[in-house]
Formats: structure tokens, C-alpha cells, sequence
């Protein structure tokens, strides 16, 4: 009876690895049959102003987790997010890189009219088509302005979503404002608020000297708490390529005064139209207030609330291991 048992237990210990081991031989395998691009594909999106093309590239295959990043700036690119790659692998989640229109490897039609919320909200649901997503597998992810964007396209499409995280963006650009102006703004040493006042008074957002006054004495405080040399190469590289047409458009050109389109975007009252589960992500040093957005979790339904304390805004960066051990934690349950 004994040699039985002992027997038995070998044979479901080996299928139990033997299932584990196909799954993740699966997700490594193709999506697609044909010329393998490494995950890239190219989609084409129809606008009032034509036909653009647009960048994706997909990572890993699992078809009920299948995860889309929407990138922060309004303007930066996909490429500050390549740190998901060290951590999302191993839990066999999929997830997808995308460069919005006007951002990195995708077409710029160089046109403000394009630079619109509900256009990219509608931007994103070709994606979903094209990438056949679905309430079975669609995640969406959006930090800082991509956000806005998932917060905005789940209201409208939350029945094509099986969940969403919000990291690193308050669900309203006024209090947000004020956040800036009455909490973050009096945390500068009053001279270098002064200078930075005045350069914008005189509108002169050109000068070096106003980006580097903001990289060095604010940034580095509540963008990315580490000096500037240490910066990971991925973000560098992304901001490097910040569209500044759309990043003005929609944000204006202040930290401390929300001046383009998004200036009076508000969807507070309507977080508990979402329904699906949620996973709102703020960090205590973060340009967006973690009071906030936890509150914000609270109006949602289905939702949990996640604080990286030793991070800023771009906290899966300098707050890692709080944010990623939080959000595949969150995956494992939804």
C-alpha cells in the first residue's frame, strides 16, 4: 500500500510540473503562423483625418491574460514601461506595448485636432479589435495620462475589459491642479519656485534654464526619486522622444497650471459606473495626491488600492518591489 502511495504521488507530482511546464512552453510560443516579427505588428487605425499606422508589439502568450499599456505624457513613448519585462514573464501574463498616435514608432500626423481624448479613447478600441481582445483576457493598464485614457475607455467600453489599473493618475486635472499649485509648489525652497514663476509669467518655457530648474529640483523629487545620473536608460530614452505639440496640446506647458484640453477633465463622480475589478496604483511622493487616489478605489466598486511609500510617479521604477510584488498579486486573484 505504501510503494502505492509513493507511486501515486510521483505520477501527479510529475503531471503537476508537466502542466506547469507546457504552460509556460506556451508562452513563449508564437502568436501567429508566418513570418514571426518578434511580437511587432503594425495596425492601421481609421480617423476623421484618414488612415495612420500604429506601433505594437506583443510580449509572451497567455490567451486569459492579455495585458495593454497606455504610456504617460501626454507624448512619451512605450519604452519607459520595458521594466515590466523583468517581472510580467515569470507570471506567464501577456502584455502588449503601444506607441499612440503621434508617440515613438507610430505615424504623426503633426495635426492638434488629432491630439483628443475621445479619439484616442476610440483609438484604443481598434487596438482591442485588431489584437482581438476581449472580456475574457483584455487588461488595461494606463499611467499618469494614459490614465486618463484607460479611465475614460473604461467608462465607455468597461464591457470589452476583464480589469484595469489606474497608476499614477488622480480621476480629475482640477484637483490635480491644485495638488500642484497648493501642496507640491510649496514644497520647493521659495527661490527656486520664484524663478520657475517668473519664466512662465514671461511664457518662457523654451529656456534650458526652466527644464533644468524642473529636472533638478522637482523631478528628481516627485518624478523619479533618484539623481539624475541614475536615471534608467528606458526612461531617458522615452522622455527623450516626448512629442511636445501633444504634450502642450493637452497638458499646456506648466507643471503648476493645467492650461491645454484636459484642463477641466473630471470623471470622479462617474468611477462608480466601473464595475469591473480594479486596481488603483499612487505612490506617497507622486506629482498626484495618494489621498486621492485612494478614495478614488473607493468609489469603484471592485477595487483595491495599492501605495508604493517609497515612490513618485514613476514608481515601478523607484518603488519596484512594492509595485510589481502589488500588482501581480492583484493578477493572481483577477
Amino acid at each position: 500500500m505504501y510503494k502505492f502511495c509513493y507511486l501515486l504521488l510521483i505520477v501527479i507530482v510529475s503531471l503537476t510540473f508537466s502542466c506547469k511546464q507546457t504552460h509556460k512552453n506556451n508562452y513563449l510560443l508564437p502568436k501567429e503562423n508566418g513570418l514571426q516579427t518578434g511580437g511587432i505588428k503594425i495596425i492601421e487605425i481609421n480617423t476623421s483625418k484618414g488612415k495612420f499606422k500604429i506601433w505594437t508589439k506583443t510580449i509572451g502568450n497567455n490567451p486569459t491574460k492579455r495585458l495593454l499599456l497606455l504610456n504617460g505624457g501626454p507624448g512619451a513613448t512605450h519604452e519607459y514601461f520595458e521594466c515590466f519585462e523583468s517581472f510580467l514573464p515569470q507570471e506567464n501574463i501577456e502584455f502588449i506595448y503601444y506607441d499612440q498616435l503621434g508617440c515613438g514608432n507610430s505615424d504623426n500626423p503633426k495635426d492638434t485636432a488629432m491630439w483628443d481624448l475621445p479619439r484616442y479613447v476610440e483609438e484604443v478600441e481598434q487596438l482591442r479589435i485588431a489584437l482581438n481582445l476581449d472580456k475574457a483576457n483584455f487588461y488595461l493598464l494606463g499611467h499618469s495620462w494614459g490614465g486618463i485614457l484607460a479611465m475614460q475607455y473604461a467608462l465607455k467600453y468597461q464591457q470589452n475589459l476583464k480589469g484595469l489599473i489606474i497608476s499614477n493618475m488622480m480621476a480629475s486635472a482640477i484637483e490635480y491642479d491644485k495638488y500642484a499649485d497648493q501642496v507640491l509648489a510649496k514644497q520647493l525652497d521659495p527661490k527656486v519656485l520664484d524663478s520657475i514663476r517668473t519664466m512662465e509669467a514671461n511664457a518662457d518655457y523654451q529656456n534650458p534654464k526652466y527644464m533644468d530648474i524642473l529636472y533638478r529640483h522637482f523631478y528628481t523629487q516627485h518624478i523619479l526619486r533618484m539623481d539624475l545620473d541614475k536615471w534608467p536608460e528606458p526612461v531617458n530614452r522615452s522622455f527623450s522622444k516626448i512629442n511636445q505639440s501633444l504634450y502642450v496640446t493637452m497638458q499646456g506647458p506648466s507643471e503648476f497650471g493645467l492650461s491645454g484640453k484636459l484642463e477641466k477633465w473630471d470623471v470622479f463622480n462617474e468611477l462608480p459606473k466601473i464595475e469591473i475589478p480594479t486596481l488603483v496604483i499612487g505612490a506617497k511622493h507622486d506629482t498626484m495626491d495618494p489621498q486621492y487616489m485612494e478614495s478614488m478605489s473607493k468609489k469603484i466598486k471592485k477595487s483595491s488600492f495599492l501605495l508604493c511609500p517609497n515612490g513618485s510617479h514613476m514608481c515601478m521604477w523607484d518603488d519596484q518591489k512594492i509595485y510589481f510584488d502589488g500588482l501581480l498579486d492583484w493578477f493572481s486573484k483577477n
